[in-house]
């Protein structure tokens, strides 16, 4: 399929869908990440109460998208204008990508805007203050991933998203990536203010079920 017909295909795809049900839902979304059988997990977390899920590859949109309606977040390990556009023609509701020193400014601020043209949400994952610093002065993106992709293992990751909450402005939504694994941990990053947090789930629809009733507490 050409590049022009990907782009006819994306416009058939509401925008701006996952900021949505991350700010509008009530309480903290919780996102789990589907790995294996996508489909199948896809459809899971659907009927477990999640508001969205969160995947790695345009394949692997395409799979899910034929199983739920939910937003889908793709968790891009880099991206170009190209990559853009097939996501979005496959049903991709948002893109993150990593801050990166190696990238310029001005090359995510071509991707920022070719993202919003399609009528995707963007988020920037940093995994410290300095990018956190960055990316907001250089950038100023809507979603914020905190990551924990630290360089500081010594620091929970549950902390470093705590720690790191205030300096993300006002009016910004937020989401954590932390090894969260009780009701607790969800409700502390609740209470702080985080919009979403992306969680790490078995590959087994039943897994991943137990899982997400376990982090929700039976609200599905």
């Amino acid at each position: 399929m050409s590049l022009d017909e990907l782009r006819e295909r994306a416009r058939d795809w509401p925008s701006r869908r996952f900021s949505q049900a991350i700010s509008e839902g009530d309480g903290i979304s919780v996102i789990p990440v589907l790995r294996g059988d996508v489909a199948a997990l896809a459809a899971a977390a659907e009927a477990a109460g999640a508001e969205a899920v969160a995947v790695e590859t345009v394949d692997d949109v395409r799979r899910v998208r034929a199983h739920t309606d939910l937003p889908i977040l793709l968790r891009a390990r880099s991206a170009d204008h190209g990559t853009l556009v097939a996501a979005r023609a496959e049903g991709t509701d948002a893109l993150s990508l990593a801050y990166e020193e190696r990238l310029a400014e001005d090359e995510l601020a071509e991707l920022q805007q070719a993202a919003e043209d399609l009528g995707l949400d963007w988020a920037l994952e940093v995994r410290d203050e300095g990018q956190l610093e960055e990316a907001l002065d250089g950038l100023d993106p809507e979603i914020v991933v905190l990551s924990e992709a630290s360089s500081r293992r010594d620091e929970d990751d549950l902390d470093r998203a705590l720690d790191l909450l205030p300096s993300v402005p006002v009016g910004k939504l937020v989401v954590s990536e932390s090894a969260v694994s009780t009701r607790d941990h969800v409700l502390d990053l609740e209470r702080a203010g985080v919009d979403a947090v992306i969680v790490a789930v078995p590959e087994s629809a039943a897994g991943l079920a137990d899982a997400l009733r376990d982090l929700l507490d039976g609200q599905a």
